[in-house]
Order: C-alpha cells, then structure tokens, then sequence
C-alpha cells in the first residue's frame, strides 16, 4: 500500500490513561505501533493516528485502560451565551460530522469480538478458565480479557471514561425520537448484511437497526449547561440522525461527548469493560490497576536477567503484570498479610490456566514466586535486588500487616511516619548499590519525602510522577541507589 493509501486509512484513536502516566503511554504508543501520540497531560488522554488493520495491535497496549475511535475534534469549540442556543448548536452538529469511517471501524472492532467468541466457544477450556473471575471485592463485576497475540484474535475489552479531575461529571442518557437518514444507509452499505447488533434483529429484508446510548463527559465550570442536558440533547439527535433504537444498557453503540473547557471530543467506544484489570480475578480492597502497575514497571527500565521485588505486593497487580510483560526477568512478590497471599496466589493460578489456554502461547509458567514476609525484615541477600517496584500504604484505606504474629495494624498517617524510614532502609540493604532502583507509589507525599530526607545517602530522587489514584493525588517516585553501603547491625548470610 503506498503512503497516500495509508494516509486515507488512516485513523484517529483515543486512549484513557492513568492520570499521570500519559508521557508513558505515549512511549508505548510509539514504541509498539509507530505513532506519534498528542498527549493531553494531567487528564488523562492520549490521541493517535493508526491504520484501521492496526486495530488489533492497539487493543495489545497495556497502558491504557479505554479506546474510542475519534469522530472529531475541535480544539477551540465556542459555546453560545445562553443553554438552549449551546444545546442547538450540540443538536446541530450531529449532522455535520463525518462518521462514515468511525462506524467502519467500530464494525471492524465488533467482527473482531466476534471471532474471538466463536473461538471461545470452540475452545471449550478457554471458558472454564473464566469461572472464578467475579470474586473480587473491586467496583466492577468481572475481570477483563486478555487479548491474543493474533490480530484475529483480539478480544474488546473496556469502556467507563474515568474523569480527569473534581469538576468532571458524567452523564449517560439515551432516547427515542425518529428520522431516516442518508448517514444510516451509507453504514449499513459499508456494514454488510451480517447483523452486528446483537439482539436488533428485523426481518430477513430488512437492515438491523442497532441500539445505542450516549455518554458525555464534561469539565470546566464556563459551560451554561450540565452533562445530561448535553447527553440528552446530542443522543436525541443522533437517534434522529441514524434511526437508531435508544437502550442504556444492551446498547451495540456508544457515542462519547467529551467536553473540557473549550475543547470537544465526539467518538465511538472500541471497548465495553476496562481494560485494567485484565490480570486480576481475586481483588483486595486496595487493588492496583494493571495499567498504572504497568506505567510504574516501565519507568524502572528493567533490563534481561534482573531481580524485580515488590515487598508489599497486595494481591499482586505489579508483579503479575510484570511477569506478564518483562519475562526474562526474575520477579518475587511478597507481603505480610496472609490473605494478600491467598489472593495473589489465586491469581496466579488464573493466570497459568489463561495461558495454557491460549493456542498461541508457549509458555506454562511465569518468571514469578511469592513468599510470605515482614518488610522490615526480608529474607533477601544484601545488595541482591536489581529493582524494587511497590505500592506503600497511603495511610488512608491501606491495610498492612507489621507484626511478625500476623497481628492486623490499620495503616495511618501515624504509623507510616515508623514504617516508612524502616521500609526504606531495608529496600537500600536489598538493593545493588549504584546501579539498583526503586518505584515507589505513595499518597502520604508528607511522610515520605521526610523518610527519604533522612536516607539522603542512600536514596537520590531522580523523578516525580503525580497521578490520580482512585481520586487521591498521589506521587511515583523513582529512586536510584547510591553506592553508599548500608550499616548493619545485624548478620546477612
């Protein structure tokens, strides 16, 4: 295909990141499909350009948690001085927007889901692996896919746009009204006669009339008008424009108004569940996303053959997805709660049967082993560890677990002021001195940055990472190892 043949099958895809993590996913992004990504930092998002048959290759990405194909974007869109003219002018522009290669893509994406679910059904075992994946204590009901290697094979996974900050809301109406129009033809031409709406089904004759909701997504406080008078003013007008059937929740098409101050976003979602937990099926009350355990893995730069530790690991979100994606180096996770232990054996064991049931996968093991310990005293050699990756308690909802007795201790602002300093101390007397790091995530920013202070010659801060975790503004940070020795008052093998 020549680059003008290229450049016309070209797409616009739109990604939700971890808040924070947007320069990572961007790298990603680049480094896997050859894209240069237009990052919106501290919100959230991240925008490409990539051929509709690279499709498959983005729902591979492991730093974002949502897709959507973009129909367009105004960078500098002016509302009007009064809610009925800014509602009109939303109305109004349904009719205006090129959605004819969006809904391509969007029934590309839905053919691609549906051979993944033939094959499932082929692959009887496949489905069996699946049994246990609501077991969680998390916000969401089932665990998500992961998806083949095969561009074929490619599961869609997930869509629940995460605002960006305070002031964002979100609202999701879909309605009824009724016109026929050209637009609709020109896609159901382009969708062919196989039904790709699921239920919609008409008579032989006649086309499949599709179900659909709209989401809008808003921040800034200029805007005359809310988010559901947006969704139910935009959504009327493209059920009017389409001749779609309206449906909340068994809809086969979700069209997204993103609106921040001055800038709107229209797009067609490309996934249905997050794509974040797609390693997890026993959660915690405090379980890492796998994206945002992804981002913090890639910016300690493992290299082949390093030792990868998480001390605190939780349910294992960090080291799971590190075994994942970094397989040539050797990962322990280990934590003092016996029942983080339980969880993230559990998900381990997932884990294994998901790739012993993928005909692709050659592997039936994963680079990874869990030991049961007190971070103030691992049973790690001195100067062993190449890099530690790790979620510390925030003081907040945290629980850990200090007593050698298993005795359960809430974590706090109060205790974290203890175990901080001990913590970091006994990362420093594990860690390779001069070439070992650390990622460490923290909302107690307070508490830590006073540890770190006291560990000066030990630890140098080489970079800040700020996200939004769950709402809470937290920090990574990326510490290196100096070549300074620790003391130690005790014998180390």
């Amino acid at each position: 295909m020549c680059e003008a043949e290229e450049a016309a099958a070209a797409v616009t895809i739109g990604a939700t990141v971890p808040t924070g993590f947007e320069l990572t996913a961007a790298a990603e992004v680049e480094e896997k499909l050859g894209s240069r990504c237009s990052v919106r930092r501290d919100r959230g998002k991240i925008y490409f350009a990539v051929a509709a048959e690279a499709l498959a290759q983005v729902h591979q990405l492991r730093s974002v948690d949502n897709l959507f194909v973009v129909v367009k974007e105004f960078t500098d869109y002016q509302f009007k001085e009064t809610k009925e003219e800014s509602l009109k002018d939303l109305e109004d522009l349904v009719k205006q927007l090129p959605w004819t290669d969006p809904l391509k893509v969007w029934k590309l994406n839905t053919n691609l889901k549906k051979k993944k679910t033939k094959r499932k059904k082929q692959n009887p075992q496949g489905s069996a692996s699946k049994e246990n994946l609501s077991d969680g204590e998390g916000e969401e009901k089932t665990d998500t896919k992961v998806a083949d290697k095969e561009s074929d094979d490619q599961a869609q996974n997930a869509l629940g746009l995460e605002s960006a900050g305070g002031q964002e809301t979100q609202a999701i109406i879909s309605v009824d009204n009724g016109k026929q129009s050209d637009a609709k033809d020109e896609f159901l031409a382009t969708a062919g006669s196989e039904n790709g709406a699921g239920d919609c089904k008409e008579s032989e004759n006649e086309a499949p009339v599709l179900k659909f909701r709209v989401t809008c997504n808003r921040a800034g406080d200029k805007h005359n008008f809310t988010s559901n008078d947006a969704a139910r003013d935009f959504g009327g007008a493209v059920q009017e424009h389409f001749q779609w059937k309206a449906d909340m929740t068994n809809f086969d098409v979700e069209v997204l108004l993103n609106i921040h101050n001055n800038e709107v976003v229209v797009g067609i979602a490309l996934t249905e569940e997050s794509l974040h937990r797609r390693n997890i099926t026993h959660f915690g009350p405090t379980t890492l996303r796998s994206t945002l355990a992804y981002g913090m893995l890639r910016l300690c730069d493992a290299q082949p053959s390093d030792i990868i530790v998480d001390p605190m690991c939780g349910t294992g979100a960090i080291p799971i997805e590190g075994a994942t994606e970094w397989p040539n180096c050797f990962h322990i996770a280990g934590d003092n709660n016996p029942q983080a232990m339980k969880r993230i054996a559990s998900n381990i064991c997932s884990l294994l049967k998901k790739n012993q049931n993928q005909e692709s996968s050659t592997s039936w093991g994963v680079s990874l082993d869990t030991v049961q310990w007190d971070i103030c005293s691992l049973p790690l050699r001195t100067g062993s560890v190449d890099v530690i990756v790790t979620d510390m308690p925030f003081g907040k909802r945290h629980i850990y677990y200090i007593d050698p007795n298993f005795h359960s201790r809430i974590g706090s602002k109060k205790k974290n002021w203890d175990l901080y300093p001990a913590c970091l101390k006994e990362m420093s007397r594990i860690c390779r001195p001069g070439t070992g790091r650390a990622v460490l995530l923290t909302q107690d920013k307070k508490c830590f940055a006073k540890a770190l202070s006291g560990m000066g010659r030990l630890w140098r801060k080489s970079q800040t990472v700020w996200v939004n975790v769950g709402g809470l503004h937290a920090a990574v940070y990326l510490l290196k190892r100096t070549l300074e020795e620790v003391g130690e008052n005790r014998s180390r093998w």
